[in-house]
């Protein structure tokens, strides 16, 4: 397969069979993730891998109640949350793997000021991006599964709380890993000419 046709037919998804991925796949998957470009080559992604059920179910039920208050303050009818915070529960619980993918600032340049202070983290998320791009791609060219989660951008605290995260590490993502139950859904994308604007 071409890079190209690697990243064409790279899907989401969302449910996994129930097989384990071997720790060498894993490692694989992390050390494609740290091959990517980042700001000032700082690196300021950050890993954390649960395969653990228990651990699983409490960062879940941790993320889940956190939806659930937001959603209800917003006054979203309770039986819509509950069906999105379940659905949110059963994709993280059910993948063999799931890796929080967090950002640091500890090595990146600080600023007086807060355009730069701003630019600055923009830069430490823009790099935590890219080396989630390359896990996904990397799990995929694994024949695996893989779904790409920003829940923990609306939570992070939470998801910090429910495993004892560093306090310099501040969660992003969750990729959910596992062998893929399905094929996931079809995917499409706007015309180069209605995105690309040339000079």
């Amino acid at each position: 397969m071409t890079l190209l046709e690697l990243i064409q037919t790279r899907r989401s998804i969302r449910r996994y069979a129930d097989r384990p991925v071997p720790p060498e796949i894993v490692e694989r998957l992390l050390t494609a993730a740290i091959w990517a470009p980042s700001a000032h080559n700082r690196q300021p992604w950050r890993f954390a891998v649960l395969t653990d059920a228990a651990v699983k179910d409490r960062l879940a039920r941790a993320m889940g109640d956190r939806l659930r208050a937001d959603r209800l303050a917003d006054g979203d009818p309770a039986q819509v949350v509950e069906a999105d915070t379940s659905r949110s529960h059963a994709r993280i619980t059910g993948a063999p793997i799931v890796v929080v993918a967090c950002l640091t600032m500890r090595d990146m340049d600080a600023y007086p000021d807060t355009r730069r202070k701003k630019a600055e983290y923009l830069m430490a998320a823009q790099s935590v991006a890219m080396a989630v791009q390359n896990l996904l791609l990397a799990a995929h060219a694994e024949g695996l599964g893989a779904c790409w989660m920003c829940a923990p951008l609306f939570c992070a605290d939470v998801v910090r709380e429910a495993f004892s995260l560093t306090d310099d590490w501040e969660a992003q993502a969750l990729i959910t890993l596992g062998y893929p139950a399905n094929a996931g859904k079809p995917a499409a994308r706007r015309p180069l000419p209605a995105i690309v604007m040339s000079r």
